[in-house]
């Protein structure tokens, strides 16, 4: 009779068997990489390395990505602020030159109006200071040095001038009434000092309107004609003197001329 080894967890393995789980036990360090760092520590340690290495480029790559964007940022907002400053400064030229056009339209319309203001005052001074027919539209009849025995001088002293009775008589020029009255032969008579110290007077007078001492503008009436005193019908007598007195008279055609009216 044969013996038979008992089997189970008492049975011992054989050596083969013993060996073969030797192997398979290896390749599973193997596997698991046990081994690998219990066997090779230099392989080991560039694989830390490489790990390390590779963190590093990450954060130095997002570390320049945000510069980057950092950089971008700022020139951004530079660019928005130099346009900003360009805009403000374009809009300070513009106001300023709306405001240096509107004060030289202001100082042109100013001038405009000082002279509109130096002509007005120019064409009353020359208003006042024009000179007039003391009769107006008329015109001489008797001339100034004709002789006869009408005049107690032998000669006329002064001119007549054509005006039916009651026709308006104005000062030929602005003065002063130095006489106003009767005046003998002249019948009702004025005496006016002009403004350039010379005188005239207008004789045969129906009516007187203007008081000594008066103003009075040239061209103003200051009666009306007609026919007193020594007159042989309705006319005005007019001299122009050097003084108040008679027998100072001048030529009062040449007298008119000389201030510019056409007699």
């Amino acid at each position: 009779m044969a013996f038979i080894r008992a089997t189970g967890k008492h049975r011992a393995p054989s050596r083969l068997t013993r060996k073969s789980a030797k192997v398979a036990g290896i390749a599973a360090l193997a596997t698991t990489g046990v081994i690998g760092a219990t066997a090779s520590p230099a392989l080991a340690a560039d694989s830390e390395v490489t790990a390390g290495s590779t963190g590093l480029t990450q954060t130095v790559a997002l570390d320049t990505t945000l510069a980057a964007q950092i950089e971008a940022q700022a020139k951004a907002q530079k660019h928005q602020a130099e346009v900003a400053a360009k805009a403000a400064a374009e809009a300070k030229a513009k106001a300023e030159a709306k405001a240096e056009a509107e004060r030289k339209a202001e100082a042109r319309a100013k001038e405009a109006r000082e002279e509109k203001a130096r002509a007005a005052r120019a064409a009353e001074r020359a208003r006042l200071n024009a000179f007039h027919l003391p009769v107006a539209g008329s015109h001489v009849t008797t001339g100034y040095k004709s002789g006869g025995a009408l005049w107690s001088s032998g000669s006329h002293s002064g001119v007549d001038f054509q005006a039916a009775s009651g026709s308006s008589v104005v000062a030929v020029g602005a003065g002063t009434v130095v006489e106003a009255g009767w005046g003998g032969a002249y019948g009702n008579n004025i005496v006016l000092k002009m403004k350039d110290g010379t005188y005239t007077q207008y004789g045969h007078l129906s009516s007187i309107g203007v008081s000594v001492g008066q103003s009075i503008g040239s061209g103003e009436q200051i009666g009306l004609s007609g026919s007193t005193g020594n007159s042989t019908g309705p006319h005005l007598h007019f001299e122009a003197r050097t003084t108040p007195e008679y027998g100072s008279d001048m030529d009062p055609v040449a007298y008119l001329r000389a201030h510019g009216v056409q007699v």
